[in-house]
């Protein structure tokens, strides 16, 4: 695997996206609500395999009501669920949002926990959602791989991996360590509207001359 310019990549990628992506905002629309760790942490586990509009909508119903973990914890579970109607599995994430309100509320005095390994003690949090929560809420160095970090990372040719977790250990090695919060910021976006899953739009991609699958196709080098 032939060494990337990482920083010029993610230079490349800062200057043609003016906006960068964050939990609960979507391409043209951020939050009204206060954003501090606990709604940044809820906003994510209703992200989950959820487009960023919906996600947008839900959070912006929900903290107009709820916005503290007391408030969510004693909130019924029906007017949790409509609030959040727009997202998937609505009804799951109803049930652990309001039980993480609990937790937060009732054993950790209303501060959400800020490392990753109690993070991911509370309901629907995983390793993803954790380090999105370090990044974005606490501003620690993590990356946050989700669907586009792990297909972008792979098809630029900056790791090597099959699954998430494969992905976010090879770019620790590979991105320098004060721009790792920035990885996924840069990459949900061009995710969206460039490196798209199907059919990417090469034409518009600034940074073709480093990706791999750009070069196979075209029929120059890579990998």
């Amino acid at each position: 695997m032939i060494e990337k310019p990482v920083d010029e990549i993610l230079d490349r990628l800062e200057a043609r996206s003016p906006q960068r992506a964050s939990p609960g905002s979507a391409i043209g629309l951020e939050p009204s609500w206060r954003r501090d760790p606990f709604t940044m942490l809820i906003a994510t586990v209703l992200s989950q395999r959820t487009r960023d509009e919906c996600t947008w909508i839900a959070s912006e119903k929900l903290f107009s009501e709820y916005g503290t973990p007391r408030a969510l914890m004693n909130a019924p579970e029906e007017s949790i669920t409509a609030a959040i109607g727009a997202v998937n599995f609505h009804k799951g994430k109803a049930r652990a949002i309001k039980e993480i309100a609990r937790i937060i509320h009732e054993e950790h005095h209303d501060a959400v926990p800020s490392d990753i390994e109690g993070l991911m003690a509370l309901p629907m949090v995983g390793r993803k959602t954790a380090n999105c929560v370090l990044a974005y809420a606490f501003e620690k160095d993590a990356i946050c791989v989700d669907t586009h970090v792990h297909r972008i990372s792979n098809r630029i040719g900056l790791v090597r991996s099959a699954g998430p977790d494969g992905t976010e250990e090879q770019l620790k090695v590979v991105v320098p360590r004060p721009r790792w919060r920035s990885v996924n910021e840069l990459m949900v976006r061009f995710g969206q509207e460039i490196c798209t899953p199907l059919r990417p739009k090469h034409d518009l991609c600034p940074i073709q001359e480093f990706c791999d699958t750009f070069l196979q196709e075209s029929g120059r080098t890579g990998r």
